[in-house]
């Protein structure tokens, strides 16, 4: 972001400077120069010292259009990293939503897994009884460890990932890992949104950081080629200067001092050996180019769309399918392990019944982690709404400059 934010204020800058072509330049020039000549001159002066003060004014005229395409270039420039920086905030925006969506989905995993292995530990009681009383064999009870132990075993990958989840956020928030006082996000307490900001193609075009980045450095190459198309005509400069030249800081300002200076200049190219129309096609080219990557950056953002759409058209098939079969699940062990108490069912169907359980839960949690980060995908792909914030002024430009890219 703080490069973005730099590049921009580079932009800015850039364009004042061009700009200040638009108006005439003012020089101011001191010189105290020691000379030696020749004796055989005459008068035979061979050491001397010459004043001059000075103020020059020098004005480009822009008949061909020269300047006012370089303007023009420089501004889509400012526009191009004014969007680079809206993308980088979204990219940034979005990676911090879809990693607490991770955080949040991790925490629900390991609290289930917790909850899961305290109903094996109570099944494993009751297995140990019935095996002391000679009601089961001691191989029912090694398999009942065995599946506590497997459960248990499923944390600490889940408490690593969950750690560098919190770490990966602290980095997005720009805070460091170690650091205490991040709150704990759960996955009940995420919503969907009560309606997906779905848009027509057109309004897509205008909305997406990345096309109208696009679009800027397109129009920063048309006007390329306005600026390689007027080197080919002739340049006119004025020029006039007045000031004062003396041998002794006494007479510097006298009225027989004073000197002035008027011209006029014409540039007109007559053989630069076809560097000039080279200059002319390269920027022809390079504007071709740009114009392929605009249609390819568009092309991509429906893509995108598209995607994302039918990836919450799945999402919400698979969560509700997993939903039912998780409702199954725990009604088959909520059977199961009452039959197994009263000693109307064996050991194995309650084993099965348990690993069902778990991974249905699990599938669950996943599907939802999964929706909601589609559902931060489609905000994203669909330009996450940056034309609503109020413009910021970037140093150097007036808030009228600054605001110029988001119309």
């Amino acid at each position: 972001m703080s490069a973005a934010e730099a590049a921009l204020r580079k932009a800015a800058e850039t364009l004042s400077a061009v700009r200040g072509g638009l108006y005439p330049g003012f020089d101011l020039n001191v010189q105290a120069v020691r000379d030696r000549t020749s004796t055989n001159t005459y008068p035979p002066v061979s050491i001397f010292t010459v004043y001059n003060a000075s103020v020059n004014v020098s004005y480009a005229f822009d008949f061909f259009g020269g300047l006012r395409r370089r303007i023009e270039g420089a501004q889509a420039q400012v526009d191009y990293r004014r969007y680079q920086l809206e993308a980088a905030y979204l990219s940034l925006t979005a990676n911090i939503v879809t990693t607490a969506i991770q955080e949040a989905a991790l925490r629900a995993q390991i609290r289930s897994i917790d909850e899961i292995e305290s109903v094996e530990g109570k099944q494993l009681a009751v297995v140990e009884r019935q095996v002391h009383l000679g009601a089961l064999p001691q191989a029912a009870l090694l398999a009942q460890q065995s599946q506590v132990a497997m459960t248990r075993a499923m944390l600490p990958s889940l408490e690593k990932q969950l750690a560098f989840a919190r770490h990966a956020l602290a980095l997005l928030i720009g805070e460091f890992p170690s650091e205490e006082g991040m709150s704990e996000l759960h996955l009940e307490t995420l919503h969907l949104p009560g309606s997906l900001p779905v848009s027509l193609p057109s309004r897509l075009v205008r909305q997406r950081p990345d096309i109208r980045a696009s679009e800027a450095l397109l129009h920063a190459a048309c006007a390329e080629v306005g600026v390689a198309t007027s080197n080919l005509y002739p340049q006119i400069t004025l020029s006039a200067g007045y000031g004062a030249q003396s041998m002794s800081t006494g007479t510097l300002f006298a009225g027989e001092s004073s000197a002035w200076n008027i011209g006029a200049g014409l540039l007109q190219p007559i053989f630069r050996g076809g560097e000039l129309t080279a200059r002319r096609r390269a920027a022809i080219a390079a504007y071709d180019q740009s114009a392929a990557e605009y249609r390819q950056t568009i092309l991509k953002a429906f893509r995108d769309v598209a995607d994302v759409l039918r990836a919450l058209e799945t999402d919400a098939e698979a969560l509700r399918a997993h939903v039912e079969a998780e409702s199954a699940a725990k009604a088959a062990l909520d059977l199961i392990g009452k039959q197994f108490r009263l000693g109307a069912s064996n050991y194995p169907l309650l084993l099965i019944a348990q690993r069902d359980y778990l991974k249905a839960h699990i599938n669950v949690i996943t599907a939802q982690a999964q929706r909601y980060a589609d559902t931060a995908s489609l905000f994203q792909a669909l330009g996450g709404g940056w034309w609503n914030r109020p413009a910021t002024p970037v140093y150097g430009m007036s808030e009228r400059e600054g605001g110029s890219a988001r119309r």
